[in-house]
């Protein structure tokens, strides 16, 4: 978690228009919206690094409700698609959504299913796929 968040305090690209981080009170008004609790994990990385922008992986954000990366529209999509409800979309990337499970887990999901790769938190996805180290 520390090296991701170390990371891209380094390395973020400057934006013109930056996203702000949420607060607690964001990500409980989220998971009211959403009618699912999030997994400690993904409420520290949008506290922390969800102002972030690096690479061409775009994770969600709960701050911007007119940005494509918005959590709710994020979740809303990927739950009409073929994503499970009980599933948190983090990042849609292409034909797929990359989710977060009530554990932790992440797990890669196509119109074909799930992918069969798995991370074992959101620190590790982060950094293998989003930050591709």
């Amino acid at each position: 978690m520390e090296y991701v968040i170390e990371f891209l305090k380094d390395n973020a690209l400057d934006v013109l228009a930056p996203l702000s981080l949420p607060d607690e009170d964001t990500l409980v008004e989220i998971e009211e919206e959403l009618l699912i609790h999030m997994p400690f994990d993904l409420r520290e990385f949008l506290l922390n690094v969800s102002d972030a922008v690096y690479g061409f992986i775009e994770p969600v954000t709960v701050t911007d409700h007119q940005s494509h990366t918005y959590l709710p529209d994020v979740a809303a999509e990927a739950w009409n698609a073929f994503v499970p409800r009980h599933l948190i979309p983090i990042c849609h990337d292409n034909d797929q959504y990359y989710c977060i499970d009530e554990t932790g887990e992440i797990t890669c999901w196509s119109d074909g299913g799930e992918s069969g790769e798995i991370w074992s938190s959101i620190w590790s996805w982060a950094q293998e796929v989003w930050l591709g180290c």
